[in-house]
């Protein structure tokens, strides 16, 4: 039998829940409502405060299985289908640059400063690439933080495709429309659309900082066609407050998140967990990896 109270002695006073939760973890799998009740008051409200469902992620890949049940499933259907572009021209068929934000590129501006646009355009290239996997210093302020770690979410979970404002953006799959919202936070989504696809078990595209057509677009539950027309590039007043372009982001699970929204970065301590909820989306834009290379 699991001794939950011992298990859950380890958790007091650690600074670190997510870690430690993982390394209680190891012991075997462990059933998150059982462990909570068992944990002190304090360090029940913590982790009580964040989602559970990346709470049981962590509890699962720290007692090795899938964080998601049917990752792996997923991940082997989208190796094997055939996505429609997300851009029209393709992404591929032309020029495209890396744009890393650790200052491989010289003099570019950061996408949240407006003298971005400008640079981007003498660029002379029709679509910049940000990274996945890339850890973002402008993501460690406490708008990206928790109750249950020191630790910053930094890490880029999607894909980001910069063009101008109004560039028309098209669904990769069949979809069902799960969520069209307005994240209104600063440097948030602003207009996001989240699809529902069909696979082995359900996945999810989220496409974040479009433009203010995507409610005349689409409405929730509306079925979608691989190929058809379902947003448009947002510009700085309706997409957050960013340069204007697309993060593209691919979720094996919604985890606990109904309103609309989804964690756009990931701890670089969970990677192990958070690259298994949101895998790489170049699984479905499918460019050459050295176009992420400066």
């Amino acid at each position: 039998m699991t001794d939950y109270p011992a298990i859950a002695a380890t958790l007091t006073d650690q600074p670190d829940l997510y870690a430690a939760l993982y390394l209680a973890a190891g012991k075997g799998p462990l059933d998150l409502p059982a462990l909570l009740a068992a944990c002190d008051a304090d360090v029940a409200a913590r982790l009580a405060s964040v989602d559970q469902g990346l709470l049981r992620a962590i509890l699962r890949v720290g007692a090795g299985q899938e964080a998601v049940a049917g990752a792996g499933d997923i991940l082997t259907h989208l190796h094997a289908a055939t996505p429609a572009p997300l851009f029209l021209p393709e992404i591929g068929a032309g020029p495209s640059i890396a744009l890393p934000t650790a200052g491989q590129r010289a003099g570019m501006p950061a996408f949240s400063d407006r003298a971005f646009d400008a640079w981007f355009a003498s660029q002379a290239v029709p679509y910049g690439m940000g990274l996945y996997g890339e850890n973002r210093t402008v993501y460690a302020t406490d708008q990206f933080a928790d109750r249950a770690s020191h630790e910053r979410r930094t890490v880029h979970l999607g894909i980001d495709v910069f063009a101008p404002a109004g560039t028309p953006v098209y669904a990769p799959f069949a979809a069902k429309v799960r969520h069209v919202t307005y994240n209104a936070d600063p440097l948030d989504y602003g207009n996001t659309l989240i699809l529902e696809h069909a696979g082995p078990v359900p996945f999810y595209t989220l496409l974040g900082h479009l433009g203010g057509s995507l409610p005349q677009l689409l409405q929730v539950g509306d079925s979608v066609d691989a190929g058809q027309l379902i947003a448009h590039l947002g510009d700085w007043h309706e997409n957050g407050g960013w340069a204007p372009h697309l993060h593209f982001q691919i979720m094996t699970s919604m985890l606990e998140q109904t309103g609309g929204n989804f964690f756009g970065v990931g701890h670089a301590g969970l990677w192990n967990v958070w690259s298994q909820i949101c895998p790489d989306p170049n699984l479905i834009i499918r460019l050459d990896p050295a176009r992420f290379v400066v």
